[in-house]
Order: C-alpha cells, then structure tokens, then sequence
C-alpha cells in the first residue's frame, strides 16, 4: 500500500519509523511518504493561510499550495473524469467527518493508496475537497466528538490503525482477530505470569488448560466489559 501525507509539520510522523510499521516501511509492505505543504508555497514567508471570506475568527488554510501538493500526488485530470473504486482514497482529519471505526480501518486497508490532507488553523478551504473529489475519493474523517489543533494526531492514530491491518505487518495475524471492536465488543482482559502477583491471582480457568471453558470465560468477559464500558455497542435484542 502507499501512503501519502500531506502536512506543515512533517516531523511528527518520523514516529512511523519505529516498530512495526517501520520494520514494514523497511520491508517495502508500506510505501509511505511525507510531503512538507510548505514546498508548495511561493511567497518569502511561505504561507499557508488567510483571513477567511465572511469574518471569523482564526485563519483557514489556502487552497493554492493543497491544490498544487494534491496534484503531485493525484496527477492532473479533467475534472470532469468519474471517479472510480480503484482511485485513491483522500482522507481529510476533521471534527466535522464521519467517525473513525475499526470497520473502516478493515476496509482501508484494503486500498492501494490513501492520501492524509492535515489541516490546521480554522480548517482547509472547501474548494480544496471539492477540487480532490474530482479525480479522487475524498472522506472527511474524525477520530470522535473533540477537537485538536491538527490532523496530524489524527492521521497518525489512522494510518496506525490501518497499517496494522495489512497483510505482513503485524507477525501473529491471529492477534488482530482476538482484539477489541474486531468481533463488535471489547477486548476481555489478559494476563501472563507470574500466577499470584502483590496477592492477586490469575483467574483460574486460564490455568486450567481446557480450552472450551477459557474460551467461554473470555466471552463472557467481553459481554461484561461491554455492557459495563460501551453499552452503546451492544444490540438492543
């Protein structure tokens, strides 16, 4: 898979070189890319905002240097070209999209190439998304109902999330079925030795070697911490 990010502060995703994702960079499983927005400005200051059109407060982010970054990366096309399945995927972090799920990490994961657009300031001209919608299939994304000061936590908590998911990244591929929201509940709790620590024991069924019974323990424990953390999660039936 390829993944492109656009930003103005490329240096927080050299966290993407460590552990597993950077073993896969290094692999060639994960073809990934950080562009400085910056490289596509023209000015002495190299500025990427502006007051925005109708008042407000703060600054939104120009559409030149993101049109000029998007074209490097999607190409140039007719913008009246259909967009299709196999195009690229732009994500674009915002508070305003729809929420991030486990479900659409699996699903992403399953593209040949995503672009991450991280905005700041007061956001991103809307000329920007409707431009990339054109030659692109374009999501506006949130991680849930708060905001932060940019996308790029956002993006890196998402392409984490993704990346993990793909074929040869993660060693036990059975580890990312057993784990939290794959089966729509809670992960239940684990433990390793030693069997008693500081007076607390290790549940006993899981020292017991019967596998159908730590099977159904682990279950029901899911259905528990559910119902007690994530309720929502749970079917009305």
């Amino acid at each position: 898979m390829r993944i492109d990010i656009v930003t103005i502060f490329p240096a927080i995703f050299d966290a993407l070189d460590i552990s597993l994702l950077g073993k896969a960079r290094q692999n060639g499983i994960i073809d990934l890319r950080v562009t400085d927005l910056r490289t596509y400005t023209h000015d002495r200051h190299r500025t990427v905002d502006d007051t925005p059109y109708g008042g407000g407060a703060g600054m939104v982010m120009k559409p030149e240097p993101w049109g000029e970054a998007l074209d490097a990366i999607l190409g140039v096309q007719d913008v009246q070209s259909a967009v299709l399945d196999g195009d690229p995927v732009v994500i674009f972090p915002s508070p305003a999209g729809e929420v991030f799920t486990q479900r659409m990490a699996r699903h992403l994961a399953e593209e040949e190439h995503l672009v991450f657009g991280c905005g700041r300031y007061e956001g991103i001209d809307q000329r920007v998304f409707d431009d990339a919608h054109s030659r692109a299939r374009v999501r506006l994304v949130s991680l849930g109902d708060y905001v932060l000061n940019g996308g790029e936590v956002a993006a890196l908590a998402m392409v984490e999330a993704i990346a993990r998911l793909i074929p040869g990244v993660v060693g036990n591929p059975q580890s990312l079925v057993e784990e939290s929201h794959e089966d729509g509940l809670l992960e239940y709790p684990s433990y390793t030795k030693p069997p008693v620590w500081r007076g607390r024991e290790v549940p006993s069924v899981l020292l017991s070697g019967n596998h159908g019974a730590i099977a159904a323990w682990r279950r029901e424990q899911q259905l528990e911490r559910t119902r007690r953390v994530r309720p929502d999660l749970l079917s009305e039936d």
